[in-house]
C-alpha cells in the first residue's frame, strides 16, 4: 500500500512539468486599456505639481532658516536647514522618478 502511494506521487511529480507552462512572456503595451494616454497626462501633471511644491517648500524653508539665524534661534534655524534638505530631496525624487522606474524595470527584465 505504501509503495503504491509512493509510485503514484512519483507519477504526479513527473506530470507537473507537462502541465505548467515553462515560458511566460508578458510585456506592457499601450493599447491594453482605454485611457492610458490620459493616465500619462495625469501622472505628468502630478510630477509638475510635486516639483512646484518642492520649490515652494525650498523657499519657505530658506526663509525660516534665515529668520532662525538672524534671531539667534538655533532650533528654528535647524528646522529651516532640514526643510531645505527635504525639499531638495523631494525635487530630486520627482525629477528622477521616470529614470528610476526605467532603471529598475531594466534590472527586473535582466533576471532570468
Amino acid at each position: 500500500m505504501l509503495l503504491d502511494s509512493a509510485a503514484l506521487a512519483v507519477d504526479l511529480v513527473g506530470a507537473v512539468p507537462a502541465i505548467v507552462p515553462s515560458n511566460v512572456n508578458i510585456t506592457p503595451n499601450d493599447t491594453g486599456l482605454p485611457g492610458i494616454g490620459s493616465l500619462r497626462t495625469i501622472v505628468g501633471a502630478v510630477m509638475t505639481i510635486g516639483l512646484i511644491l518642492s520649490v515652494l517648500a525650498l523657499i519657505v524653508s530658506a526663509v525660516v532658516w534665515g529668520f532662525g539665524s538672524n534671531s539667534s534661534n538655533p532650533h528654528l534655524a535647524g528646522r529651516g536647514k532640514l526643510g531645505v534638505l527635504v525639499s531638495c530631496g523631494a525635487a530630486i525624487i520627482c525629477g528622477a522618478s521616470v529614470t528610476l522606474i526605467n532603471f529598475f524595470w531594466d534590472v527586473g527584465q535582466g533576471i532570468s
